[in-house]
């Protein structure tokens, strides 16, 4: 039978590990320049993943009102990272796309992201600690599918 006291335990490390990643992540993916916030980033990768869409979905997609998504749009578009045009069929919708240079300057964080994370996994775990890390990755993804 589980031990609920080593459970606790484990779910407030998980917690605690994963929280500091996130911030770190977070933190480390923002300050890659432009002055961009979360939220605008998010809209970003959204975009470039999910290809153009409303603002409305975007807002819904995100967790976040209308008006969040409203002010990071403006913001975008007026660093050309995304442009808007009216909806094919109901002209009174806008509808939002990534452009090249949103595309160019997600992908520029990212590389230097990922290039960030892989001189910590070389240059700061050995072999047995990335053999862990990689066991646990699909492990980290089971318990966010059912939170």
């Amino acid at each position: 039978m589980p031990d609920d006291s080593t459970d606790l335990d484990l779910a407030r490390g998980l917690r605690l590990a994963t929280g500091r990643l996130a911030r770190r992540l977070r933190r480390m993916f923002v300050d890659g320049g432009e002055g961009l916030a979360f939220l605008e980033l998010a809209v970003l990768h959204r975009l470039a993943a999910s290809g153009p869409t409303s603002p409305g979905a975007l807002a819904n997609d995100e967790g976040v009102t209308g008006a969040a998504v409203a002010a990071a749009l403006t913001h975008l578009q007026s660093l050309g990272l995304v442009g808007r045009s009216k909806h094919p069929v109901d002209g009174r919708r806008a509808i939002v796309a990534i452009s090249d240079a949103g595309r160019q300057a997600l992908n520029q964080r990212d590389s230097a992201l990922l290039e960030r994370i892989h001189e910590v996994l070389r240059d700061h775990l050995d072999e047995h600690d990335r053999t862990q890390l990689a066991a646990a990755i699909p492990l980290l993804e089971k318990v966010a599918e059912k939170l």
